[in-house]
């Protein structure tokens, strides 16, 4: 069997696993957003006011990497602002087709990813629904800075890393049930 194989094999679970992994995709899902959720009451409680007193960010790696605080209206990179609502519906309907899709998953690296991306769907959805305005407008708290980026959040970084595995996965031809499809290259 070859490194790939091996991979596969590790990534994949027998079909009578597969309640298994459902509580594996909303594990992941439920700390992405404990974690996200955290990390913005503290951004609040201590980054907003230090930014709002002309403090400044605080730099934790130099210039590399620096704890802020800002108020996204918009999505990814501050695009959209004033279609909050969109976002939220968005969210919610993607959290619906994941735990729907989680149902299905027999792959332990397919449930991470869709957890990934769930957790971080709801943790931004959290704050559209919570946060003023009003409900289905409200902000996404933001408070990480790298240079030449724009500021983020865990929930963000949540579903980037999952966009990235997800993206992995399919090259390898990792499909949700845990097989590997063949390439064409094989079969002709």
């Amino acid at each position: 069997m070859s490194a790939p194989d091996d991979a596969a094999s590790a990534a994949s679970a027998p079909p009578g696993s597969r309640p298994r992994l459902v509580w594996v995709t909303i594990g992941v899902a439920l700390a992405v957003i404990v974690i996200d959720q955290v990390t913005k009451a503290l951004a609040v409680a201590e980054l907003k006011p230090r930014i709002q007193s002309g403090q400044g960010p605080i730099e934790v790696l130099g210039p590399i990497l620096k704890l802020t605080y800002t108020e996204n209206t918009g999505a990814a990179f501050g695009m959209g602002t004033g279609f909050t609502w969109i976002f939220a519906l968005i969210a919610a309907v993607v959290a619906v087709v994941i735990l729907r899709t989680a149902t299905r998953i027999g792959s332990v690296a397919w449930s991470i990813a869709l957890g990934g991306l769930l957790g971080g769907a709801v943790g931004n959805l959290i704050d559209r629904l919570t946060r003023p305005p009003g409900i289905g407008q409200g902000f996404v708290v933001d408070f990480l800075e790298l240079p030449n980026w724009p500021v983020f959040n865990v929930a963000d970084m949540s579903i980037v890393g999952s966009a990235i595995l997800m993206v992995i996965l399919t090259i390898r031809g990792v499909e949700l049930s845990g097989s590997r499809r063949v390439s064409d290259a094989r079969s002709s």
